[in-house]
């Protein structure tokens, strides 16, 4: 049994460690891309890296934006091959620089700043997952993240004003001018997509109350409440 645990605090220390043979430039898209597919065989299915234990000092710009709607758009063009924003997805940081928050693909020796015009990942699904006596509402990302609604991943309800390069359907800004969030990871937050949201409205109870419409969901065990102006 020690020394199995000795070989989880080896495996831990050595996950943290930079890997030797990162390229000194990774603002460059292929070289980016290049590297990750190179170390993504050493990780366990989608494992996020740790970026926590990455300190490079090294501050690049890519012309990359993640559209308040989750798509991501490269210079000036949308990036459509899932599995590529899927893995760049999994460097994904975010720093809070006097105030300014900013978005970073976070490599060993190199954070390429990114920008995002509202919340870095998009939750499109929710599920029921039940788990002995306990009955979770489970998210998933469209890029692989999935987390379930907890006393540390809570949802709220949170104004939104698109700026004008914000790629949004006019109409959805008129609709739902609050937008749901949820925590994901390492202080990320996701959107979560209109038609999920419809569908946790039809999962949970609503009710109203002194003006607002209450919307109560239940999962893990415990019920969590999110309110909102009567329509």
């Amino acid at each position: 049994m020690n020394n199995n645990n000795e070989d989880i605090i080896q495996n831990d220390e050595s996950a943290a460690k930079p890997p030797k043979d990162v390229p000194s430039e990774l603002s460059n898209m292929d070289s980016l891309s290049q590297y990750l597919k190179s170390t993504v065989g050493k990780r366990e299915g989608r494992a996020i890296p740790p970026l926590d234990t990455w300190h490079p000092k090294d501050v690049a710009d890519m012309d990359l934006v993640i559209k308040a709607n989750g798509e991501w758009w490269h210079e000036g063009g949308q990036m459509t091959r899932e599995s590529l924003v899927s893995l760049f997805a999994t460097i994904l940081w975010k720093e809070d620089n006097n105030g300014v928050i900013e978005y970073f693909l976070k490599t060993p020796v190199q954070k390429i700043r990114i920008q995002v015009e509202d919340a870095p990942l998009l939750i499109n699904d929710v599920g029921i997952v039940n788990e002995g006596n306990n009955r979770w509402l489970e998210f998933t990302t469209t890029t692989g993240d999935v987390v379930r609604l907890d006393d540390e991943h809570t949802i709220t309800l949170k104004a939104y004003n698109p700026t004008d390069n914000d790629t949004i359907d006019q109409q959805a800004v008129m609709d739902m001018q609050v937008r749901p969030y949820m925590p994901v990871r390492n202080g990320l937050d996701a959107l979560i997509g209109r038609n999920t949201f419809y569908h946790l409205t039809e999962i949970g109870e609503l009710t109203e109350q002194n003006g607002e419409t209450i919307l109560t969901l239940q999962s893990g065990g415990k019920s969590y409440e999110l309110s909102m102006p009567a329509s």
